[in-house]
């Protein structure tokens, strides 16, 4: 079993997590040419947007993280990420789409300030005072989720928790983490003592240690940034509707496929 990801991508963090948790044996590689949209050889045949994470699971080529973990429920149904009951499994599923929708497009947008500099100054501040607003309106949607449980789907980590320890994680290291003694910072304590998850999130710091440079590799040309969506739509919303103008200028940023 071969995972095509990145160790900063939430959604590849996502899939370690749910194939850790499974128990299931997998190597990793990053596409060379993922971060300009220009990958070829196997990963793109599996993957048209050339997005990860892709699994590859034996004759399986599976794009998205979401249809990922759909696969590995119905491949390998023991032990279950998704409760039983149909009310449940909604919920976790409802859970997964707001994080992988619109907590990722806040994430990452401060990484585009933060470690690209596409914004600075007054700009940069009034970004990252959006960002933390925001930050903070999910983190409190997500709190009344969890509600006095353990875990999001009761008192097994599951789907929900799969899906929400990538991004919360990702606030924490922002500076944008909840107060101590909140239910949300006693999950993500619970969540980072599981070996699934402390094993990707320390892949996820040690790629992180090399991202001081990003703002001179995209500057380069080495790398271009997606604007897919909900990342877009976060920008022209959060005051950052002159970046994506000199993004197009300059030529680095880029749209998924299908291309004009």
């Amino acid at each position: 079993m071969l995972l095509y990801e990145h160790p900063l991508s939430s959604y590849a963090q996502k899939v370690k997590i749910a194939l850790r948790e499974k128990g299931l044996d997998f190597q990793v590689e990053t596409p060379a040419g993922q971060g300009l949209g220009t990958a070829t050889g196997a990963f793109a045949a599996a993957s048209p947007r050339k997005e990860v994470p892709v699994l590859m699971d034996g004759e399986a080529r599976v794009f998205d993280s979401t249809i990922i973990l759909e696969y590995l429920e119905d491949r390998y149904p023991s032990p279950p990420l998704l409760p039983r009951n149909p009310i449940a499994r909604a919920e976790a599923r409802m859970i997964e789409d707001v994080c992988d929708t619109l907590y990722e497009a806040v994430n990452w947008g401060v990484s585009e300030v933060r470690w690209y500099r596409r914004a600075e100054g007054d700009l940069a501040a009034a970004m990252m005072a959006t960002a933390a607003r925001q930050t903070a309106e999910l983190q409190a949607w997500l709190t009344a989720s969890l509600g006095e449980r353990p875990w999001f789907s009761g008192e097994a980590f599951g789907w929900a928790d799969v899906s929400v320890a990538p991004y919360l994680n990702r606030s924490f290291y922002n500076g944008l983490g909840t107060p101590p003694d909140s239910p949300l910072t006693r999950w993500l304590e619970r969540a980072r003592e599981r070996p699934s998850v402390a094993a990707t999130f320390a892949e996820a710091e040690a790629a992180a240690a090399g991202m001081a440079s990003a703002a001179e590799r995209m500057a380069s040309g080495a790398v271009k940034r997606e604007y897919r969506d909900h990342r877009l739509e976060w920008m022209m919303k959060s005051g950052g509707v002159q970046i994506v103008l000199d993004g197009l200028a300059k030529g680095n940023i880029r749209f998924t496929w299908p291309l004009g």
